[in-house]
């Protein structure tokens, strides 16, 4: 009976040191919550900081952008006005040299028959008012260039501002979405990150053009890259924001042909100064190593300078590099299809259609009448309906064609830190 108790007893004892021991790992894996629900309240705190002053920035911004449009209406009307009197001094001076027309053939008489003092003070009169009409409207022809110059600088700035506005409610809504991702990975810890695009490799190669401009590289030109299981290779990086993006496209004066084989479009062509296609396999293996951002900028023939910009991912060769966007900011209306499997095409190796065949330049066509930023280039000379459905156009979902003189198109990592 006594070995009983004793069996029992140093069982109880057992059973208090494991509880004991349970109550301090309990403490501990409570502190450890405890610290890592501050970390997270503190970086919630910074980031509500940030996306604060980014707002307050925001509103100047639009402030600003609508005393410069509203600057703009005005050297707008003012300019008018002056154009019209400029068209009254031209219509009179054209009257003032008939007149004079007049007194020379009178001078010429006057040669020979002595003219009288009364008509000689009005010869000198006239002479002396067609010169100060003539210093008049060299006058207002000065100002108006002054005036357009102007109108051509506050364009510039209104541009730049939009374009700055866009960028911010871009980062805006990045910094919410990894936000929402950070608050999905304290909930899950066996969450799954892709990995972050635009890194430096092992061996101090650039990835991209993004990873190169933060070597200190802050110059645009042509550099070399090597993205991550891949060669590499020559790029065009542009410098613009604070950051550098890497061209995959640009036309700006119809000096290449567009219209090339799958072959051409898959391994690049042009020249990275001037105008090229960067090749479909050399996009492909800069954007699998993270999520990208596209950005299409274009320019009418009238000056008139837009841009749109998506979040896409790109297949690779065994799914003919299928495209997919989904639009994020831009100043135009968007003209291609979001949120669908885009083939790209061309005219040797059309998918399903024929339309590479009849626009001439290879792209992710959907639907023949929808934009073609690979197409023949056509100046507005151009006339009839085929030339401008084959041509280098925008085209929204519903409205017209928009002939454009160039294009840009460019590619840039998600990751709010590179922006």
């Amino acid at each position: 009976m006594l070995d009983d108790v004793r069996i029992l007893a140093n069982g109880l004892l057992q059973l208090g040191h494991g509880l004991k021991d349970f109550v301090h790992k309990t403490k501990g894996q409570m502190n450890d919550i405890f610290q890592k629900l501050y970390i997270f309240d503190r970086s919630f705190y910074e980031l509500s900081l940030q996306t604060s002053e980014i707002k307050e920035e925001e509103e100047q911004l639009r402030q600003t952008t609508a005393r410069l449009q509203l600057n703009n209406e005005e050297m707008k009307n003012l300019s008018q006005e002056m154009n019209l009197k400029i068209e009254d001094l031209i219509q009179n001076k054209i009257q003032l040299q008939e007149q004079v027309w007049g007194l020379e053939d009178k001078v010429t008489k006057l040669a020979i028959i002595q003219p009288s003092v009364q008509e000689t003070k009005e010869i000198s009169s006239l002479k002396a008012f067609v010169e100060q009409q003539d210093s008049d409207i060299k006058q207002l022809l000065k100002i108006v260039e002054d005036q357009h110059v102007q109108l051509d600088r506050q364009h510039n700035q209104i541009m730049e501002l939009e374009d700055k506005l866009s960028h911010i409610e871009l980062q805006e809504l990045l910094e919410n979405s990894f936000l929402g991702e950070e608050q999905e990975a304290e909930s899950n810890p066996s969450a799954v990150h892709k990995p972050t695009a635009g890194t430096h490799r092992a061996d101090g190669a650039a990835a991209d053009c993004t990873a190169l401009y933060h070597t200190g590289v802050q110059d645009s030109g042509v550099y070399t890259i090597q993205p991550n299981g891949s060669e590499a290779f020559n790029v065009y990086c542009e410098m613009k924001f604070g950051t550098s993006w890497t061209v995959i496209q640009r036309r700006v004066d119809g000096s290449l042909d567009f219209n090339q084989t799958w072959d051409a479009y898959t391994n690049g062509f042009g020249d990275l100064n001037e105008e090229f296609w960067l090749g479909l396999q050399k996009i492909y293996s800069i954007t699998k190593q993270g999520s990208y951002l596209l950005r299409i900028e274009l320019q009418d023939w009238r000056g008139n300078r837009r841009h749109i910009e998506y979040s896409f991912s790109l297949g690779g060769p065994s799914s003919n590099f299928t495209l997919q966007l989904a639009r994020m900011a831009g100043s135009i209306p968007n003209a291609l299809p979001e949120h669908a499997q885009l083939r790209f095409s061309t005219a040797d190796m059309a998918r399903a259609s024929s339309c590479p065949e009849s626009h001439l330049g290879g792209w992710w066509h959907s639907e023949c009448e929808e934009t073609n930023l690979n197409g023949k280039y056509v100046t507005p000379r151009s006339r009839g309906k085929l030339d401008r459905g084959k041509g280098l156009y925008w085209k929204p979902k519903k409205g017209r064609y928009y002939l454009l003189k160039s294009t840009k198109i460019m590619i840039h990592p998600t990751d709010l830190k590179s922006f």
